[in-house]
């Protein structure tokens, strides 16, 4: 079944390669959404897809990158919507 997941990952996050590695990740997946950076150092990531791969990102993001340290992750449940065509990065 398809899911979306909005989340806000907290941490060293932004300049770690976080976002490109978030998209890397979903494309692998084969997810749509997208990732961005918020004003006050957190990555913001809605995604959808099966239940499955969006635990797997979920999991993933938990970590992100090598050189990240998560310290929290905000996840909110939500019905899917199909209104993305890609995974993309946001400005």
């Amino acid at each position: 079944m398809a899911k979306q997941v909005h989340c806000v990952v907290r941490g060293r996050v932004q300049g770690v390669f976080f976002r490109a590695s978030a998209q890397r990740e979903a494309k692998r997946l084969g997810l749509t959404g997208w990732v961005r950076n918020l004003a006050d150092g957190s990555v913001e990531i809605v995604v959808e897809g099966e239940d499955e791969q969006v635990r797997e990102l979920l999991q993933w993001a938990q970590h992100g990158p090598s050189a990240a340290r998560v310290d929290r992750v905000d996840t909110r449940w939500r019905s899917y919507t199909g209104e993305f065509a890609d995974f993309r990065i946001e400005p």
